[in-house]
């Protein structure tokens, strides 16, 4: 004989619960789906619940803003199991784009500008965004147009794998220009 504080009908825990499940469900009437996916009509939750103990299944509450709300009989472990699999899934599908960052002065000589050239191409083969930066001190602030030219050349030095995405803009002692892949991975 079986003490009714001792009965657990499922005894593990699954990650978040995100619907409401067998006792847990207080409605009087809701829409009942079987486990095959007939619709088994309107009846009692008492009534839900001892047909999906009988097939030793969950009562699994699909859509509790519906009126009555709408249940499905079905292994509440197994779908959320196949649920996380299909969103690590989609997780190792995804690709996150960095913003790299390249930082000049105006008075950056060419062999340094075409080293930092190859930088930003190599960050842009790579499916990355670029940020250009070019940095003015003191007297270099009177001479913002040479920092202009300076990114305007970077943009069109690096054309043939990138995208101008916004134009040169001064920012209080920077001026910055982005780039983005032409044909993002």
């Amino acid at each position: 004989m079986r003490h009714p504080q001792f009965f657990v009908w499922r005894c593990f825990t699954i990650g978040k619960l995100d619907h409401q499940l067998n006792e847990e469900i207080r409605d009087k009437e809701i829409r009942l789906i079987a486990a095959d996916g007939t619709m088994l009509g309107i009846v009692s939750a008492q009534e839900a619940l001892a047909q999906a103990e009988e097939q030793e299944l969950d009562l699994v509450k699909i859509s509790p803003n519906a009126v009555p709300p709408v249940c499905k009989i079905m292994d509440y472990g197994k779908f959320r199991f196949d649920q996380l699999k299909k969103e690590k899934e989609a997780r190792k599908n995804q690709r996150v784009v960095e913003i790299k960052e390249i930082r000049m002065s105006p008075g950056i000589d060419t062999n340094d500008l075409n080293v930092k050239m190859r930088n930003a191409m190599k960050f842009l083969k790579e499916g990355n965004r670029v940020k250009v930066t070019v940095r003015f001190r003191g007297r270099e602030m009177a001479h913002t147009d040479i920092g202009e030219q300076l990114l305007i050349r970077f943009g069109e030095g690096c054309a043939e794998v990138a995208n101008v995405d916004k134009k040169p803009k001064l920012d209080g002692r920077f001026m910055t220009l982005f780039l983005s892949p032409k044909n993002a991975k």
